[in-house]
């Protein structure tokens, strides 16, 4: 019976490794179709993950609770996506203008589409506070589609409006999002608190960066790389626990890394080791690049193998879902076209919705979930990126030229300041 067993854990393991090692494979396969198609790969990984989750259910294959590992897959994932996107910005004063201007595109666009799409599900469910929760997610630019398919772009201003918007988008939507979770009501009082929350972050993240990259400039040992990933990860956790909002400090260390002379004051920079820094940015760069690679492709597959199908069937879900997807695209039509006066393409299709979306989804409470809500997440999700993969082939046949979505780990063809 022992060997049996064991037999059996090795034959598990085996195929454990297989698998693992097969989604790797497929991933960079489907990176190359989606040069040649412009289909998100987004889309490809979880159709691969909802094949499978059909071939398991087929043979009577069981296996465990998928969703316990996705929120954890996923904000390693966020934290490499939102890290591997700063250290491709190159600040200077000349850059102010783009940058406040994306700010408050993520902050207006952000505020208005949840607040609007909170409006129906209230008339429908009668509770504004919960459906303000349940939009929020929807409301938020997935930076890990976003910046990716934005790196072929001829226009840099354009790609460094893309990469900027959509990572603040997801810092301020987390942000939102635990401010509606622990606020019933908006007050004088709510709002005092959350802006000194705010600067606390601020001032954190600041002192932080300065930390990790004085430890990047002095450690010796060539596996320091993970270890500021490994700090990151933890001062990132611990801030969650207390309901902050820590992706400040993941942005600005990208930023601090790739912008040392601007972003460090003089006094502290004889304390670096400049040399040091300029030669090992860029394998820091390629392993935050190659870890975001590995860890998107497995997220995706698992959430696609979690999908529950049936729902897509529920005619409920199609309505809600259209007016959710037909909201976030009018809001963003009228920000972009009356306060900022921008051309609408193609910014107005770069808007997915993916990672970051199903993070905050899974953070609602469950008794405070609208039924039927998994199913027009999942149908936002896959809508705007449909949407998006349209509207980019759509852009480049009006401006004669072909732009195809790089692999989804490829943003070493950015040029410096975007």
């Amino acid at each position: 019976m022992r060997l049996s067993v064991q037999k059996f854990q090795r034959m598990n393991s085996n195929w454990i490794l297989i698998i693992s090692s097969s989604l790797i494979l497929v991933s960079y396969l489907f990176n190359f179709i989606t040069k040649k198609t412009n289909i998100p790969s987004v889309l490809l990984l979880i159709s691969l993950g909802v094949g499978l989750r059909l071939f398991a259910d087929s043979r009577g294959f069981y296996v465990g609770r998928v969703n316990d590992t996705l929120p954890v897959l996923g904000t390693v994932g966020l934290i490499l996506i939102v890290l591997e996107g700063a250290m491709e910005l190159e600040l200077d004063r000349k850059k102010s203008k783009l940058i406040w201007q994306s700010l408050l595109a993520a902050l207006g666009i952000l505020l208005a589409t949840a607040f609007t799409m909170a409006t129906p599900l209230a008339i429908a469910y009668g509770d504004f506070h919960r459906g303000l929760l349940n939009a929020v997610p929807l409301a938020v630019i997935s930076s890990a589609i976003a910046i990716p398919s934005v790196a072929n772009l001829t226009d840099p201003r354009k790609k460094e409006f893309i990469t900027y918007e959509s990572s603040f988008s997801d810092i301020l939507g987390i942000m939102l999002f635990n401010f509606v979770l622990m606020n019933d009501e908006l007050t004088m009082a709510s709002m005092l608190h959350f802006i000194v929350e705010v600067i606390g972050i601020l001032l954190m993240s600041l002192l932080g960066c300065i930390v990790l990259v004085y430890l990047m400039s002095r450690i010796t040992q060539h596996v320091k790389f993970f270890l500021i990933i490994a700090l990151l990860i933890l001062v990132y956790s611990l801030a969650k626990l207390f309901h902050l909002s820590p992706l400040l400090l993941i942005l600005a260390f990208g930023l601090m890394m790739n912008n040392i002379n601007l972003v460090i004051p003089n006094f502290l920079r004889q304390y670096l080791i400049h040399d040091k820094l300029d030669e090992e940015l860029p394998v820091f760069k390629s392993i935050t690049a190659e870890s975001a690679f590995l860890i998107r492709t497995y997220f995706f597959v698992l959430f696609g193998f979690s999908i529950d199908l049936q729902s897509l069937t529920n005619p409920k879900v199609w309505l809600i879902g259209t007016i959710m997807v037909t909201t976030l695209y009018a809001m963003r039509a009228m920000y972009l076209k009356w306060i900022l006066n921008i051309p609408l393409l193609p910014e107005l299709f770069i808007a997915p919705r993916g990672l970051i979306t199903i993070l905050i989804f899974f953070g609602i409470p469950a008794t405070m979930v609208l039924p039927d809500f998994s199913g027009v997440l999942l149908f936002t999700i896959i809508g705007t990126n449909v949407i998006m993969s349209a509207g980019l082939i759509y852009y480049g046949r009006q401006t004669g030229k072909v732009i195809a979505a790089p692999e989804l780990s490829d943003t070493s063809d950015l040029p410096a300041g975007s």
